[in-house]
């Protein structure tokens, strides 16, 4: 499903060239489950923007789903990311006016999905993450568990191929981070692709085929399909 061949990326800062992502080549099969990870600056939040399209590579090419993505308008990866991609962060990203059910039907909004079709599918994919009571509850009455299970189920509420998750557990205490983990794994087994970066090594052991990455390149790769 996903395929990246001497993929780079640099950034200027300062006066100095940094090297985030260096010639990487991987290759991700659907319903895959990987973890990647790395010390602080190894280059894994941008190796995951540029899958998740929120970041051009300087060179290489990335194919998803046998399409070429480098050269898609701005639209176009939009478009893609919406349809096919989902993103949860460390920080949850809620709107904190909105109730959890709010939260979730944001993206079937914008797409405009049917009021009563949004209504049915809300209260399908929180109960589905054991939420269906906590449904008009906005962030702040909820736990950091629960917000993060919000965050997955919005995340995925319009069904994407690949679900990535940024350090998903890093603000939560061990049960909260077991729930999201149990919730997110449950999901790869119902078919969703996963990739999650953490610094957490018992997390990353948990994944089926592990990635590590040192100064912007891979530098292991073990586990399924390696």
């Amino acid at each position: 499903m996903i395929d990246l061949c001497g993929i780079e990326r640099t950034f200027q800062v300062g006066g100095q060239l940094v090297h985030a992502l260096r010639r990487i080549d991987l290759q991700i099969s659907a319903g895959a489950y990987l973890s990647v990870m790395g010390p602080s600056g190894s280059g894994k939040t941008t190796l995951l923007n540029v899958l998740g399209l929120l970041d051009r590579p300087d060179r290489g090419s990335y194919r998803f789903g046998g399409r070429e993505t480098t050269d898609l308008s701005e639209e176009q990866r939009a478009r893609v990311r919406r349809d096919q991609l989902g993103f949860v962060f460390q920080a949850f990203h809620l709107i904190p006016r909105l109730s959890a059910a709010e939260n979730v039907e944001l993206p079937l909004v914008l797409a405009g999905i049917s009021p009563r079709e949004r209504r049915e599918r809300v209260a399908q994919i929180l109960a589905a993450v054991g939420l269906g009571e906590r449904a008009q509850h906005r962030p702040d009455q909820l736990s950091g568990g629960e917000r993060q299970r919000v965050a997955i189920a919005r995340a995925t509420i319009l069904q994407p191929r690949l679900l990535m998750a940024d350090e998903p557990t890093g603000n939560l205490d061990r049960a909260s981070g077991g729930e999201v983990i149990k919730t997110l794994e449950t999901l790869n087994l119902q078919g969703l692709t996963l990739v999650i970066v953490t610094h957490d090594l018992a997390l990353g052991a948990r994944a089926p085929r592990r990635i590590r990455m040192d100064d912007g390149a891979i530098v292991a790769d073990r586990g399924e399909s390696a």
